[in-house]
């Protein structure tokens, strides 16, 4: 009996897009969402790899186009197919002073489960972050992934003095309203709220 190859971790590239949108779905249809996920390949590679600013343009760091606001990294089989990935971002502790990573999704798929891939890629984001200084790799579970455990031996720490909040919808919109109301819409003056443009 072989044993089963290890994957190899690296970011994603263009290439990759259909591959992660297909499994992100896929991680949809687990969290029993299904049609909460409406995700394509062209959203996603706007998202990762935002078009270049036209040469002669000033670049402006509100423009969507200056940097990545969301990365990704892939865990490859021996032909380089993507068998599974991360999407993260950075955030931002005010307390430590320095950035983090938020990890989005990770998701292994099931014919590649059990070959050290999803440890792979936390164990990349890990030494991004030891590299960079940043003093934080967090993620949110459904409470009732198996996962748990997996995360549970690598030393994460569920946090359940937190929290989550989240603004969506009309509520989302009603807020929106307030700040046209008070004159604060964004980009109408400096000190403005980031959008999903600016670099993290």
């Amino acid at each position: 009996m072989t044993s089963p190859v290890i994957p190899t971790i690296r970011p994603a590239r263009p290439e990759d897009v259909p591959a992660v949108v297909a499994m992100v779905h896929e991680l949809a249809e687990y969290e029993r969402a299904p049609d909460q996920c409406h995700l394509t390949a062209e959203q996603l590679t706007s998202a990762l790899f935002p078009a270049a600013p036209d040469r002669g343009t000033a670049s402006d760091a509100s423009s969507p186009a200056a940097a990545p606001a969301l990365f990704g990294h892939v865990a490859v089989d021996e032909h380089d197919e993507p068998i599974g990935f991360a999407l993260w971002f950075l955030n931002f502790s005010t307390w430590a002073g320095v950035h983090g990573i938020y990890l989005e999704d990770l998701y292994v798929s099931p014919a590649a489960r059990g070959t050290g891939a999803g440890r792979l890629l936390l164990a990349t984001l890990a030494d991004i972050c030891v590299r960079r200084g940043y003093r934080r790799l967090e993620w949110w579970m459904i409470d009732w992934n198996p996962a748990a455990g997996f995360y549970a031996s690598i030393g994460a720490q569920q946090m359940s003095e937190w929290v989550p909040y989240r603004l969506s919808g009309d509520a989302l919109r009603q807020l929106a309203d307030q700040a046209s109301v008070a004159g604060t819409r964004t980009g109408d003056r400096p000190g403005r709220v980031p959008d999903r443009g600016d670099e993290a």
